[in-house]
């Protein structure tokens, strides 16, 4: 979640932090001549579920970091370099859709902190929009649920007979709430065109957010892999025009599967942490803090599932990007 001019955390379950976090360990002689200062030298903005966010002049340090949430809940159990994947995927997608909307990305490198470097990024400040912006490819998930119900999602009425994973005619827009506990609820375009106060806006969010949708899935696509639905997130730069935030495109925003194997009519494997969703679901845990402590071959599996999407997408290696972001 993106950072207002305020300072304040928008639409997000983040929580403004009255100081810095401890700085991370560093090893060697070389760590202690730096000139760069870490992050815990910066005023810390706010802390959410995955990320960090920082004051860094008239600009955002936001940092992702390893931690893995499911069910609204933190587990304590990291997966290592899940932060640099997010952040390299999103630095890689900010560079493939700006022909569609700008954004608000600055530098992986250019003033970030040594200590905090791949897995963060530079930012500039936005007035963050009050919804979350999801478009759905294939009938899934929430969904699936709701059409089952209803035949509709969102108020969009679907044909009938879909089948679970199935491909939908066109892509759909089915925003939600930016809970501040608690789970976002879905709305129709009416209810957030009511939350933005401005109709024509949210139509342009609309169209940008399918546009964006689009583009990725038709790059996936070409990378054998699928990009069922994704959500994004947009604000409002100084001059009022409109910008997407956050993060885009990654395996924690989006939904990716495999394009071999896939087949409607079931569940299909993934690229996101549904791999410790399915885990915690079948662990007997009752979603309930505190979460459990997440076991080493699911720690694996899910970092690789990561590293997977990010290479499969980019078509670079995960260790090109830890490279080009050194310190």
């Amino acid at each position: 979640m993106l950072v207002a001019e305020t300072g304040r955390l928008l639409g997000s379950s983040a929580t403004p932090e009255r100081a810095p976090i401890p700085p991370p360990k560093t090893a060697g002689p070389a760590a202690s001549l730096r000139p760069m200062p870490t992050v815990a030298d910066l005023p810390l903005i706010a802390s959410g579920k995955v990320r960090e966010m920082y004051e860094m002049g008239d600009r955002i340090l936001m940092v992702a970091s390893d931690r893995i949430s499911t069910y609204d809940v933190v587990h304590p159990t990291p997966i290592p370099g899940k932060g640099a994947v997010l952040t390299g995927l999103s630095a890689f997608w900010f560079a493939k859709t700006g022909h569609i909307v700008d954004n608000h990305y600055l530098s992986a490198t250019e003033g970030v902190p040594d200590d905090v470097r791949g897995r963060a990024m530079a930012v500039r400040r936005l007035q963050m929009l009050p919804v979350e912006c999801v478009v759905r490819g294939y009938i899934t998930g929430s969904g699936w649920k709701d059409y089952q119900a209803t035949g509709r999602v969102s108020g969009i009425e679907l044909p009938p007979g879909l089948r679970e994973s199935e491909r939908l005619p066109t892509p759909i827009f089915t925003p939600s709430t930016k809970a501040e506990t608690g789970h976002d609820e879905a709305i129709d375009f009416d209810g957030a065109a009511e939350l933005v106060g401005d109709r024509d806006l949210m139509a342009r969010v609309r169209d940008v957010s399918i546009a964006l949708y689009e583009f990725g899935a038709g790059h996936a696509r070409e990378r054998g892999v699928i990009l069922a639905d994704t959500k994004f997130e947009f604000g409002l730069d100084e001059r009022g025009e409109l910008v997407i935030g956050d993060e885009v495109l990654t395996p924690d925003s989006s939904r990716y599967w495999p394009a071999e194997g896939y087949e409607p009519g079931r569940s299909q494997p993934s690229f996101d942490k549904q791999y410790v969703r399915d885990w915690a679901s079948a662990s007997g845990w009752d979603k309930t803090p505190p979460a459990p402590e997440i076991p080493d071959d699911v720690v694996k599996g899910t970092r690789e599932r990561y590293v997977d999407a990010y290479e499969r997408i980019t078509g670079e290696s995960f260790d090109d990007w830890m490279t080009r972001t050194a310190a």
